[in-house]
Order: C-alpha cells, then structure tokens, then sequence
C-alpha cells in the first residue's frame, strides 16, 4: 500500500505523545455509493481530552481552492469525528489543523476554518522535542521510522 509520507510523520509523532489514530478514513456515505470526502489523520488523547484533525497538503493550488477543499474536510471532520471513536468520552472541540508543504502566513494563519501550520514549523517542533532524547540510549522504536530518522540525524550531525 503507498505511504503518504508526510501523513506517516504526523501519526508517528501523535502516536509517539500518545494519542489513538484513525487514518484515511472516508465518512458521509452517500445512499448510492462514494463517501463524502476522507479525513486524512485524526487523533484522540484520552488523558489530554484533546481531539485533532491533520489534513496535510503538499499541493500549490491557489488559496481559493484550497479555501473550499479544507472548508469541506473540516465541516465533514465536525460532522463525523464524534462517531469514529466509539464508546469514548471526546471533547466538544475539535482542533483542525491544515498541514502545508507549499505555503506561507504572511496573510493568513487560518484556512477552512482550521488552523495552519507550515511543515517546516512541524518538523522544527520535531526536531526541538526530540533533540534530548539520545538515540544510544533511548532509540525510537522501529515502528517509528520517520521519527528515528530524524533522531539518528539530531544525533549525529
């Protein structure tokens, strides 16, 4: 199956802080078939009561479409997000987060109804939090290999 690349960082990295994921996971079936739309990345933390939508996008479309694909996934993550954890206890809010690979908020921080961040401010995030801990004496698990990488290259450069 392909791997999204950068879909795969966001589930190791909310996995690695303990959230539960659902992936890829289409929602608003229509009555003659298709779904409304698929969520790329949603993840639970029981403890934190924190839910999150991630969509990451490495498209250049112009703000406009973007505006009207990630208003749609939002509304539809809104929507859908409380049954996709069945039997748990969610929060009223969900955080959404656009995840951008071809962008910049110099005039907007906001998109769909969702909060941007920029994968470069992503991976710094990463990098920052995972600078301490030493992959010698505290590797990341081999089910993890986005985020050992980057350990085993904070640790070696």
């Amino acid at each position: 199956m392909p791997v999204n690349h950068l879909e795969q960082l966001v589930c190791e990295w909310y996995e690695l802080d303990g959230y539960f994921l659902r992936r890829n996971v289409l929602v608003g079936k229509r009555p003659n078939g298709g779904y409304e739309c698929e969520l790329d990345v949603v993840a639970f933390h029981p403890a934190k009561k924190r839910v999150v939508q991630i969509e990451p996008s490495g498209d250049a479309d112009s703000w406009a479409t973007r505006e009207s694909r990630f208003e749609k996934k939002f509304a539809a993550g809104r929507r859908h997000i409380p049954s996709l954890f069945p039997g748990l206890d969610l929060p009223d809010t969900i955080e959404q987060i656009a995840l951008l690979t071809l962008a910049s908020k110099r005039t907007r921080d906001t998109i769909g109804g969702g909060k941007i961040v920029l994968v470069s401010e992503f991976v710094r995030e990463i990098r920052e939090a995972l600078r301490a801990r030493r992959f010698v004496s505290n590797a990341i698990g081999e089910n993890m290999p986005l985020l050992r990488m980057i350990q085993m290259m904070n640790e070696y450069e």
